[in-house]
């Protein structure tokens, strides 16, 4: 796919590679949770937007929705570690199958502090689906429980992946050149 964007340094992932693998994931969530009585998607804002309505679209059962937004990056391209919640979720977990739903794991720091805040609140179980992965930066043990992608140590946007708010709508994954985000 061609690209228009002369940040863009490659294209890593194609449109077409995504939707495949969300396809299987989702796949695979309906198998591990039909029977399950209450299992909500928990989506962590902004990111995983994109994700999320195209992995609930693949899933065959009963689910509901909600989201959490959490900032542990500010405008820079790694983790402060420090984790912020700036919008908790609407309906309580209690009782509840959580499912997670992130776009890119990094450091593992926001997901390890969401995972165990989510638990606290006595959620039936906890599991995190992820579209991106990036094992190589993991500054925090954790399991993940599904993962589209493996990455490499590259700074990507697109499919909701942002740098500054930007790229976000790309339709796939993509590598910038580093002069767009270096000062």
């Amino acid at each position: 796919m061609m690209h228009e964007y002369k940040e863009i340094k490659e294209v890593l992932l194609t449109e077409e590679q995504i939707r495949a693998r969300v396809n299987e994931m989702g796949r695979a969530i309906t198998e591990r949770y039909r029977d399950k009585k209450e299992v909500v998607l928990i989506g962590i804002l902004k990111g995983s937007v994109l994700f999320m309505a195209d992995l609930a679209r693949q899933i065959d059962m009963p689910v509901t929705f909600d989201f959490m937004a959490v900032s542990s990056y500010g405008k820079s391209t790694t983790s402060s570690g420090v984790v912020r919640i700036l919008k908790d979720l609407d309906s309580s977990v209690e009782g509840k199958h959580v499912i997670i739903v992130e776009d890119i794991i990094d450091s593992g720091h926001t997901l390890n502090y969401i995972r165990d805040n989510l638990e606290g609140r006595g959620a039936e179980s906890v599991s995190i689906v992820t579209l991106f992965n990036k094992p190589n930066r993991r500054k925090a043990e954790m399991e993940v429980d599904l993962v589209g992608f493996t990455l490499p140590d590259a700074f990507v946007v697109g499919y909701g992946l942002d740098f500054a708010e930007k790229y976000r709508n790309l339709p796939y994954l993509a590598v910038l050149h580093e002069d767009a985000y270096s000062v």
